[in-house]
């Protein structure tokens, strides 16, 4: 009888959307895969770099929604990777960045499961990247924290993220009128700059700006879908200065479509 061998596990960040921000490695890892186990997240040209054959496995996740549950999502990765094969496990942004990566690859160490996990762009520096926002800037801000909005089992420390100065939190979502409460409550200015960036990096792009206690109101206003991240700081003050690099995406804010009907009634 011929010893098992276990396939490899490859836990792959895919970045923050845009899939020209793929890494040479990714790409490559997927042009070999057997088996691609990919989230909701995933661009779909971004799938167009694995081989013809390989089998697409979707286990997309999405918040209030139906949903693959992790322990599931753990236990396929040991099964296509018992079966020989080369998986990818295929994360948006960055695995180690809030993607539960690390719960991945804690479940292929217990089994005996190869794996190797390849960074990738997290949105969390992509996302205010590309809606023209620095996060950190000399003489403004000299350091960033990241954060989620959606703890298991413990509420955030709204009184250590009050005092960062830039803040980037991740998951926002249907939390986002209670983050904001809980930074005003824990000390941060109201009148705080502060963006939502919605599909960060993505062709429907959008940037929301309004200070700290009128940003919620402002997403609610206009609808804002997920993903979506939340950025406070006065770095985003800077952005209405960086006019190339915001009028750069596919599509502009709704801020500069407003400004420029303005212009147009002149």
């Amino acid at each position: 009888m011929s010893k098992q061998v276990n396939g490899k596990v490859y836990l792959v960040g895919a970045g923050p959307g845009d899939p020209g921000l793929l890494t040479l490695r990714a790409a490559q890892l997927l042009a070999g895969a057997d088996a691609v186990v990919y989230d909701r997240l995933i661009h779909p040209e971004v799938l167009k770099h694995a081989r013809p054959r390989a089998r697409l496995l979707f286990v997309g996740k999405e918040g209030g929604g139906e949903s693959v549950r992790q322990e599931e999502i753990n236990a396929l990765l040991i099964s296509q990777a018992r079966l020989g094969r080369s998986v990818v496990r295929l994360k948006g942004g960055d695995p180690f960045v809030f993607g539960r990566g690390g719960e991945e690859a804690l479940a292929l160490e217990e089994a005996g499961i190869a794996y190797e996990v390849v960074p990738g762009v997290s949105s969390g520096v992509a996302a205010p990247a590309a809606a023209g926002i620095p996060i950190t800037h000399r003489g403004m801000s000299g350091s960033v924290t990241f954060a989620t909005a959606h703890r298991v089992g413990k509420a955030p420390d709204w009184a250590h993220l009050a005092r960062a100065e830039t803040l980037v939190l991740f998951m926002t979502g249907s939390r986002l009128e209670e983050a904001t409460l809980a930074l005003i409550a824990a000390g941060r200015s109201p009148n705080t700059p502060t963006a939502i960036v919605e599909a960060g990096t993505w062709e429907h792009q959008r940037v929301l700006e309004a200070p700290l206690a009128g940003i919620a109101a402002r997403a609610r206003e206009s609808s804002v879908g997920s993903p979506a991240m939340l950025v406070v700081g006065e770095v985003v003050s800077l952005r209405s200065q960086l006019r190339s690099l915001v009028e750069s995406r596919p599509l502009v804010s709704e801020r500069e479509q407003f400004l420029k009907a303005e212009a147009g009634h002149e």
